[in-house]
């Protein structure tokens, strides 16, 4: 058996070597991606799941009435809000959450890190167990097909992910997909790559400017009424 804590320790060490010097920078975007584009999925008195929250840049900064984030790093917690109910545990086991409460799930460059398909399978599962008839899964990340190379210069990538294939995953799983973009955001932060915030809003509103500079997929689905 995995030994769980000790996974959570390496991973916390991992995320702070990663992710420290961009920390405050990555809390001012993430309070411009929610407001300016990820906001619109939401109503603002939903129950949310923020799956592999890292440090709950997403979930800190959404508006919405219940929230949920689940990680195995334990830093997570310390990170949140007191509106923010944490999860510390392997996505891939049963949530503590009930069946159909969700109105949302969103995951943000997280499905890759899992160790192999059947862990992404089961993380599928369990969204589609606790999201209501009609709720939203809203998946974000890197996408294989422009980025053959550079996909394999994080260590803890593992599953190679392309918007088709999450699509075709989310359908057996009893999603409906509703947006399917292969291009989306541009690829990462961690290089030290913090582009203006103005420019930003900009990207956010021109499509096409996606299809130049997008590097991350987008996939937006609801759990079918069935």
């Amino acid at each position: 058996m995995p030994d769980l804590k000790q996974q959570g320790e390496d991973l916390r060490d991992q995320y702070r070597k990663r992710f420290t010097k961009a920390e405050q920078y990555r809390k001012v975007l993430w309070t411009v991606l929610c407001d300016k584009f990820f906001q619109r999925y939401i109503l603002t008195d939903a129950t949310v799941l923020d799956l592999g929250c890292g440090w709950g840049e997403f979930i800190s900064n959404i508006k919405a009435g219940t929230k949920y984030a689940i990680d195995l790093n334990p830093d997570a917690g310390d990170k949140l809000g007191n509106d923010v109910n944490f999860i510390n545990q392997s996505c891939a086991d049963q949530w503590p959450v009930a069946d159909q409460s969700l109105d949302v799930v969103f995951t943000s460059n997280f499905l890759e890190h899992l160790p192999d398909k059947a862990a992404v399978e089961a993380t599928i599962e369990q969204a589609q167990r606790c999201l209501k008839p009609g709720g939203k899964i809203i998946c974000l990340g890197p996408n294989i097909k422009y980025l053959p190379g550079e996909y394999w210069d994080f260590w803890d990538h593992h599953i190679p992910i392309s918007e088709h294939s999450l699509a075709e995953l989310l359908e057996l799983k009893g999603f409906d997909v509703e947006e399917k973009h292969g291009k989306f955001l541009p690829y990462t932060m961690s290089d030290g790559n913090h582009p203006n915030l103005l420019l930003v809003k900009l990207y956010l509103k021109i499509p096409l400017a996606w299809k130049v500079m997008g590097r991350q997929f987008l996939v937006v689905a609801t759990r079918s009424q069935q």
